[in-house]
């Protein structure tokens, strides 16, 4: 018999309404509520249509009841202008990411959560703070992904029916998950990872809920995004004064692997320049298109993590289809949580090779 609530997700999944799922397997919409409620029992024959209909394998809606995020609990960049079924179409991929990474877990052991609670911390303080704890110090970092997988953050990527969200974060218990847009610019993406991490650190729980609108938060977040990754002492040793054009930007983002606008953004925040400035600077990035394309763009930061899981299962003959099997979900939704963070196996099986980073991923 179906499970009533992986009915709902693979609906919410795939953006559809309950009248829409209703129309194409010929019921009324109020049927889907009552299936999705359990209050009336799926037919075999019912089943089908809707697994058709959703493209997910029969096997999926007879599973147990899953885990899903929830709003509550979620932390959406930019949340305020995303739909509803644009944030529940990315948790219902979250949930699918949760389905992958219990997985793994089963078979693979990857650092413990090391994320401090900096609640009561003001956003400056926090980024400074986490450094400290991390060792970072003051020098750039290289690369967020790694980072934050070291640190026990689980990172997937946001699939591509959600590319209109920037990037969301989330606790499940103990355990914090970042998801990415890996459609932006690498330069975005490590900034919205800095965001997040801001997120699971100082607004632990807070999800997008009505207090979330309140855009406060999210300028926490780019307050501690920016001065994690371009912390002020750094910043002004690096940076010379006077800054006479973009072009001194563009050369001096380069060192902490950032955008021009937000380097831009940081030195007006550090008063380096002033808001004018800053503000000329910003009409002159547009005129060069450098808001749409980032000049001397950098290489998309990939997860070692995943990467050495795939490679494993590579080695062993385990496929993108057979992990797909394994949790019962479309091959192509476990493409999608390691699209471009992972060299992912073909549909069919085949291997993509590249050069990755030599881990020590241990096998439980």
């Amino acid at each position: 018999m179906a499970t009533h609530s992986r009915i709902s997700l693979a609906r919410r999944r795939r953006g559809m309404t309950k009248k829409g799922l209703a129309d194409l397997i010929g019921v009324a919409p109020n049927t889907i509520l009552r299936y999705e409620t359990g209050e009336i029992p799926v037919s075999d024959e019912v089943a089908q249509k809707i697994a058709s209909q959703l493209q997910f394998p029969l096997s999926f809606f007879n599973g147990q009841e899953i885990d899903e995020p929830r709003r509550d609990n979620a932390s959406f960049r930019g949340m305020a202008s995303k739909s509803g079924k644009i944030m529940d179409a990315a948790l219902a991929s979250g949930a699918i990411a949760f389905l992958l990474d219990d997985w793994i877990a089963r078979s693979y052991s990857r650092p413990e959560p090391d994320v401090l609670d900096l609640q009561h911390q003001d956003p400056i303080s926090a980024a400074m703070l986490m450094r400290q704890y991390w060792r970072i110090g003051d020098k750039p970092i290289e690369n967020m992904v790694h980072l934050l997988e070291a640190k026990g953050i689980r990172v997937f990527s946001l699939a591509e029916n959600t590319k209109e969200v920037d990037a969301f974060s989330l606790w499940r218990d103990d355990i914090p998950y970042v998801f990415l847009n890996r459609f932006k610019s690498s330069e975005r993406s490590r900034f919205d990872a800095a965001h997040e991490l801001a997120h699971l650190s100082l607004h632990k729980h807070g999800g997008a809920g009505s207090d979330y609108i309140n855009d406060n938060l999210e300028r926490e977040a780019n307050a501690f995004a920016g001065a994690f990754l371009m912390p002020e002492i750094d910043v002004r040793a690096i940076c010379k004064l006077p800054l006479h054009s973009v072009d001194d930007l563009r050369a001096y983002k380069k060192r902490w692997r950032v955008s021009v606008s937000a380097l831009n953004y940081r030195l007006r925040e550090l008063a380096m320049i002033s808001e004018g400035k800053c503000t000329s600077n910003y009409v002159e990035m547009s005129r060069r298109g450098w808001l749409k394309i980032e000049p001397d763009g950098i290489t998309k930061e990939q997860s070692y993590i995943l990467q050495d899981v795939i490679s494993d299962c590579n080695s062993r003959m385990v496929t993108k289809n057979k992990i797909a099997d394994a949790i019962s979900v479309p091959a192509l939704e476990v493409e999608a949580l390691l699209f471009g963070l992972a060299n992912m196996l073909t549909i069919d099986g085949a291997a993509m090779s590249s050069p990755r980073r030599s881990v020590d991923l241990k096998l439980v």
